[in-house]
C-alpha cells in the first residue's frame, strides 16, 4: 500500500528551481532513502513533504489525503513527522523532560481537563510513555540527565525519541548520522533498525554516509538538481551509470561500489 505519494512536484524559489516534476511513491512499511549530490534538492523535498514549503506545483499526498496545502503541525498530527539536522531539543531538560513534554503536546491536554485535576494522572501517563520510548532507543539510563551533557550522537537519538512521542506513521529522517563517531552511527542505524523490524514503521531518510544508506534502505531515490535520476534497491543504485556519473568524485559513494 502506498503510503505517500508526490506527484510531479515543483518548488522554485524566485528563478532557482529547487525541485522540478518529482514524482515518488513510498509504501507503508520499508525504509527508503533519498540521496543526491549537495544542493540537489534532498532537504527541500522533505521541507515540502512535511508543509514548511508549499509546492510551486504538483501534490503531496499521505494516507490518499492531499496534505500539500496544510501547515506542519497538520500533516505532523496526520503522522508524517519530521526529525532536523539541528534537533528540537531542549538542553536545560532532562532526557526524560524532553520526551515527555512531547508526549504532552501531541495529546493535547486541556485547560478543561487540569481544572478537573486530571494534570497529574496524566503527567504520570505522559512519564510513563516516554520511559517506555526511551528504553526502547536506548536512553533509559540516561533519562535524568540533563539534555545539554549528552554526547552528540545520543542528542540525535534523542530528537528521534521526541518524534516517536507524538506517534508518527512515517518518520523523516534529515541526516541521521551526521557528524557522528562510528560507535554512535552503530547506535543509531540499531534503532533505525529496530524501529522498522518491531514496530513496522516506514521511514524515509535523507544522509550523505552511503554506507548506512546502502546497509538499512530497502529502496533508494536519488535526485540531483531537484529531479528523480534513479531509484530502486541499493545494489541497482550503485552500479547505476547516471548515479555514478553524478557522484563522480564523491569518495564516500565510490567506496560503497
Amino acid at each position: 500500500m502506498v503510503l505517500l505519494e508526490t506527484k510531479e512536484l515543483s518548488k522554485y524559489f524566485g528563478g532557482l528551481r529547487a525541485l522540478r516534476d518529482l514524482s515518488i511513491e513510498v509504501e507503508a512499511g520499508e525504509i527508503r532513502g533519498v540521496i543526491g549530490p549537495n544542493g540537489a534538492g534532498k532537504t527541500t523535498l522533505f521541507n515540502v513533504i512535511s508543509g514548511v514549503y508549499k509546492p510551486s506545483s504538483g501534490s503531496v499526498y499521505f494516507k490518499n489525503e492531499r496534505v500539500s496545502a496544510m501547515s506542519p503541525s497538520e500533516i505532523a498530527a496526520r503522522g508524517a513527522v519530521r526529525t532536523f539536522q539541528r534537533d528540537a531539543v531542549i538542553h536545560d531538560f532532562s532526557v526524560l523532560r524532553n520526551v515527555a513534554v512531547a508526549r504532552h503536546l501531541h495529546t493535547g491536554q486541556t485547560l478543561l481537563k487540569t481544572l478537573f485535576g486530571n494534570i497529574g494522572r496524566l503527567q504520570r501517563q505522559d512519564e510513563e510513555k516516554a520511559e517506555e520510548i526511551l528504553e526502547f532507543v536506548g536512553l533509559y539510563d540516561l533519562r535524568h540527565e540533563l539534555a545539554a551533557n549528552l554526547a552528540h550522537g545520543f542528542q540525535r537519538v534523542l530528537g528521534i525519541a521526541i518524534a516517536l512521542a507524538t506517534e508518527p506513521v512515517l518518520l523523516m529522517l534529515d541526516e541521521p548520522v551526521a557528524g557522528m563517531n562510528p560507535t554512535e552511527t552503530a547506535h543509531m542505524t540499531g534503532v533505525i533498525d529496530k524501529l522498522h523490524k518491531e514496530r513496522g514503521m516506514t521511514i524515509m531518510l535523507v544522509e550523505h554516509d552511503m554506507k548506512t544508506v546502502m546497509g538499512i534502505c530497502e529502496r533508494i531515490t536519488v535526485i540531483d538538481f531537484g529531479e528523480k535520476l534513479a531509484e530502486g534497491p541499493p545494489k541497482e543504485i550503485k552500479n547505476d551509470a547516471k548515479v555514478v556519473e553524478a557522484y563522480l568524485g564523491a569518495e564516500d559513494f565510490v567506496a560503497q561500489r
